[in-house]
């Protein structure tokens, strides 16, 4: 799996992962592909710098990126606190009536919550920044799109390449001309932020949109034979995010999860503003449900929704309440049915390609070869 691409960044597949856990981003290096660690949760560098350390250990070499979450626009003097109290009281009610209903209990007194979403503001990314450049990542991707111009110049500066998200080939225009070098066409079916344009699609316009900046195919893709269809409709790789969830590194900590992860069909995920504030594709709850019912008070945009659930997440998590546990994931998740080591998927991508590139062959009258 072979494209330009990979071989500029010196991976074997054209495979991008990206993943919250450390361990999956270094298996995913080492297994021939490329590892993107997702920093959004890091909102303590010095937390950010030990991860890194450990994914720098564990990748033995191999090459890897970091995936951040920042606005192109900057905004000047807030603060969490000031955010926090944008919050209306009613919202608040509307939490804590849930978790009520559901019987999730309270966290130990002085525990903090676990799981914060304050990565989305421009000050924590800036800090993982200035933690990530004393690593050697070839890759900084920003799920928001375009960072800031002076972000992107710095991480030129490093000699590392800049990706960003697209949901339509307009924002992918928009990155092009702010200096992007990879484009990553997430469509419809894919887990978290994700945009209204299905991956057949959206591929192939971002790509003639973009030409010649490379594309990565994303969402909906969990195997080989999708993979090579992303490829064929352009894209010099494929960047997969949901698959890796129930590996055999991931560090879920939730054997609840595990399993609603591996029951889970195709169309057991739904796109709600539920857990950010930004429409995300995450698994169906009960939770997802109140949100989006009419008679309730309706979501909050980011951060604000993030930062009023960012508690009864961790809360519903711990004590692993089945009817509000979820997590996002993409469609893709009706063939996520067995924990398997990271190498394992790898190795069934390549085998699906393969089989796929063979069969095209077939069908266009040539040999494998």
């Amino acid at each position: 799996m072979e494209t330009e691409l990979s071989r500029e960044l010196g991976i074997e597949h054209a495979i991008f992962g990206f993943t919250p856990f450390p361990a999956v981003a270094a298996a995913i290096s080492r297994a021939g592909g490329f590892g993107v660690l997702g920093a959004v949760r890091y909102t303590d560098p010095q937390e950010l710098a030990r991860d890194l350390d450990r994914l720098d250990k564990l990748a033995d070499g191999k090459p890897y990126g970091l995936d951040v979450v920042m606005p192109a626009r900057k905004v000047e003097g807030v603060t969490e606190a000031d955010v926090e109290g944008m919050i209306p009281d009613t919202h608040r009610g509307f939490v804590q009536e849930l978790l009520t209903r559901y019987g999730v209990p309270e966290l130990a007194e002085g525990e903090a919550s676990g799981w914060r979403i304050t990565g989305w503001m421009e000050e924590v990314a800036r800090n993982q920044l200035d933690v990530a450049f004393d690593y050697p990542i070839k890759l900084l991707a920003n799920a928001l799109g375009s960072p800031p111009a002076d972000v992107i110049e710095r991480t030129h500066a490093h000699g590392v390449l800049v990706a960003a998200l697209a949901g339509s080939a307009e924002h992918a225009r928009r990155h092009a001309a702010a200096g992007i070098d990879v484009v990553v066409a997430q469509g419809y079916e894919a887990g978290g932020h994700t945009g209204e344009i299905g991956s057949m699609v959206l591929v192939p316009e971002v790509v003639e949109a973009v030409a010649p900046l490379p594309v990565l195919a994303a969402g909906g893709i969990g195997s080989g034979e999708q993979a090579a269809a992303g490829l064929a409709l352009g894209a010099q790789g494929v960047w997969l995010g949901s698959l890796w969830l129930t590996t055999e590194e991931a560090e879920l900590h939730s054997a609840a999860l595990t399993r609603k992860l591996l029951a889970a069909g195709s169309g057991d995920t739904v796109r709600s503003r539920a857990l950010t504030g930004k429409p995300a594709r995450q698994l169906r709850t009960a939770w997802t449900d109140a949100w989006d019912d009419p008679a309730g008070p309706g979501t909050l945009p980011m951060p604000l929704q993030g930062l009023l659930v960012a508690e009864a997440v961790s809360r519903i998590q711990k004590y692993e309440v089945g009817e509000l546990l979820g997590t996002p994931v993409g469609q893709i998740v009706g063939r996520m049915t067995s924990e398997r080591s990271v190498q394992a998927v790898v190795d069934d991508l390549t085998r699906g390609f393969e089989r796929a590139v063979t069969r095209i062959n077939r069908i266009a009258g040539r040999s494998a070869t």
